[in-house]
Order: structure tokens, then sequence, then C-alpha cells
């Protein structure tokens, strides 16, 4: 029995360590014992290691994660196979990178990394939470940028926002445009881009928009209009300003100057790329750990979700849309999924390992982690097991238009493979 079998067949959830490996800082639950299942894959066993092996009890995770995403894993996720599986100075990677969970958690635990979305909000969302100003630099630079010139925008967003509110969020826009367009965006800059973008659609006051489904997606102008009616709502003014600085306070709440200084070296030695993930710029034998995980089938529609988020950054969301594997069939999903772990096996160094998250779909008929694990060993990965973190879920995964304990994901399954 080697050291991470050992340690997931007696992880103890009361004592929150087994073997001397402690992976969180303080626990107080009731002893919960592993449960040990068996998926056949050929001649092979592969073992299931059932146990709630991460909560969000077990460790509050850092405030600079706390951005609106869809289809995200939580920090804990990530933070426990880092911590199981690797050593400060490795390099993680994360090929599917969303909010950049993995690049943050990787970069508090002192991790270099490489992050890797082909949607280029991932960089917009992930990048400035790797370099983060302080407080007094944020509010010094946004109480220098005008924002009450009288502009027009070139679509009607009139059901999301008060017209004063709109207004400051075009001349918002148009700031970071011209300075994109000159190369002059620094640090702060990119940081008012990032809180902007994620306050731009959400269900509280904390938002710019009047109240709409949940702020990690924004429904079309007409369903706005729907809501409007149905709530007997308009949109009232929001202070543009206000609102990013108190949302940057909130972010910046548990980092440190000393916190800081570390995450200004990772990110000095990591890198964003926007590429596909079946061929990316990473050098052969290079990562120690990739966790990530993938689309899954046709469960979220991304470009359609981000188009306001894509206006706002002057991206073609449609382009990005197409340019996004959103996979009918397994057949189809395990094709794309193949070539993945062609160019993850291409990458890994000898004995690194991959963490592979992905869920049940079809009301729990499809079990991606079957198909997975098949696919690892194919193009000839090690499967050490399939890990399932059990779980209980918010009522926020209902508001996607998926019921996870129906539609969804139940837990977290993760296949985990060495080379």
């Amino acid at each position: 029995m080697d050291l991470i079998t050992d340690y997931l067949v007696n992880f103890n959830l009361n004592k929150g360590f087994s073997n001397g490996i402690n992976l969180f800082a303080t626990a107080d639950f009731n002893e919960s014992k592993t449960q040990i299942e068996y998926l056949k894959n050929g001649n092979a066993d592969v073992p299931k290691y059932i146990n709630e092996y991460w909560t969000a009890k077990q460790r509050q995770a850092n405030s600079i994660h706390e951005i609106s995403y869809r289809a995200c894993f939580k920090p804990q996720l990530p933070r426990f196979f880092i911590n199981l599986l690797t050593k400060e100075n490795d390099i993680i990677f994360d090929p599917f990178s969303g909010r950049g969970t993995t690049a943050i958690e990787s970069a508090l635990l002192n991790r270099k990394f490489v992050a890797n979305d082909i949607n280029p909000l991932s960089t917009i969302l992930a990048k400035p939470r790797i370099k983060p100003p302080t407080i007094n630099e944020i509010i010094e630079r946004i109480e220098n940028i005008n924002l009450n010139e009288k502009l027009d925008c070139d679509i009607d967003l009139s059901m999301f926002y008060h017209k004063d509110t709109l207004n400051e969020i075009l001349n918002l826009r148009n700031y970071l445009c011209n300075k994109k367009i000159k190369n002059e965006e620094d640090f702060v800059d990119e940081w008012i881009r990032m809180v902007a973008t994620n306050r731009l659609t959400g269900h509280s006051k904390g938002f710019f928009s009047v109240f709409t489904l949940p702020p990690n997606q924004a429904v079309s102008q007409e369903s706005q209009k729907k809501i409007n009616v149905k709530r007997n709502q308009i949109p009232e003014y929001r202070n543009v300003r206000e609102i990013i600085i108190n949302k940057s306070k909130n972010l910046l709440r548990d980092i440190d100057n000393k916190i800081r200084k570390q995450l200004f070296e990772i990110a000095e030695q990591s890198y964003f790329y926007n590429e596909d993930a079946r061929s990316v710029s990473v050098k052969d034998g290079m990562i120690s750990l990739t966790i990530t995980s993938p689309p899954f089938l046709n469960i979220v529609q991304y470009g359609q979700d981000n188009w306001l988020r894509c206006w706002f950054n002057n991206i073609d969301a449609e382009g990005i849309s197409k340019q996004i594997v959103m996979a009918k069939t397994t057949t189809e999903w395990s094709d794309f999924i193949e070539k993945v772990f062609k160019e993850l096996f291409r990458i890994t160094k000898q004995n690194g390992y991959i963490a592979f998250e992905v869920g049940e779909v079809n009301n729990g008929k499809v079990n991606l982690e079957e198909y997975v694990v098949k696919i690892g060993v194919k193009v000839g990965l090690e499967c050490l097991g399939i890990i399932i973190n059990t779980q209980i879920f918010t009522k926020t995964s209902n508001i996607w238009g998926v019921n996870n304990n129906n539609d969804g994901t139940n837990s977290n399954r993760i296949v985990v493979f060495r080379k």
C-alpha cells in the first residue's frame, strides 16, 4: 500500500489527517470511515474511496477566491490534492481554469502554476487576484477615473441598469478599453476590470444591476424584462465606484503584506494561457500535478451565460462559444477528453499526478469517471483510484437550472492518475 492509498483508506474526518499528513488546520467532526467500492476496468479493479475528504467547514477558504463563476469547484478540492501530492515550488496545471481556483490555491500554497482556458474571461477573472493591489491603490485609481461623461450605449441594457448606473459602467468600460488599446493597463486597472466584470449582474445591492439570476451568469434582455414584470421592479441607481471598492475590501480581507508578496513572486514564475486544452504551450515533463474539471455534457452553456461579461470586455461572445467544446454525447465527449489526456501525458513529469474531476449527468445514469478511467489508462497512465467526496449542495445549484440531486453532480468525483 503506497502513501496515497494509505492516506485515503485511513482518512479520519474527526482528526482531519492520517499517517502524519495534516491537510487542514482544524477539524471537529464525527469519525467518518472511508468506504471502498470497486469499478471493473478490463482485468483490473479500480478502487473508489468514498468519504467526506474536504468540506467548507474544514477550512475557511481565503477571501480572494470569492468571485462567482458557473460550474467551479471549491478551493478545498485543489488544496487537498496540492498538499497531498506536491511540494513547494512544484508546478500545478489546470487546462480548464475557469475562475482560476486551482491557480490561486497553488499560489497561496507557494506552488507555481500554469492556468489555461480557451475563454479569455478566465484570465480576466483570475490573473488580477494573483497580483492583488492594496485597497488604497484601488481607491486612488478609481476615484481618478471620470465616470460622469454622458455616453450612448451600443445595446439596450435598460432592463438591467438605471440610466445613471449604465452611464458609469460605459465610462469605466471606455477607460479600460483605451488603457488596453494603448497597452497601459497595469495590475490596478486589471483588478478594477475583474471586480467590475464580476459585479455586472446579481441578486443584491452589491451588484450594478437590478435583481436578476445568480452572479455567475446573465439572462437575455427579454428574459430580464420578464423578471422585472414578475417582480414588479425597475432598475434603481447603484454607485459603481462604491460597489467596486466594497467588493475589493471583501476580496482582500485575508490578504496581508506577506501573502501579497508571495502571490506576486509566484505570479512572476507562472503563466496564463487561452489555448485549446488539446494543444498547450507547456514543455514536455514540466507539470507535477494537474487539477481540473472539464466541460460536462451540455450541462452549462458558458458562452451564452457570459454574453454581458464579454460585452463589457469587448470580447466576441459568439466566437468564444464556438471554440468551447460542448459535447452532446459521451462518444463526442470521450473523443475530446482523450486528446486532452494525450497532452496531459506529454507535459506531466515522471511520477507526476493528474486529478480529474467529473460528475454524474443525465439523472445519474452516466458516470463520467468510468469513461475517464478507461481514457487515462489507454494513453499510458496508472489509475490510482476514484475519490468520491460526499457533500451537501447549496440551494444556488437549483437556480442554475440544474437540480444537483437529480440532474447534476451529486458529489465530487475525482479520478487520480500517476505517470
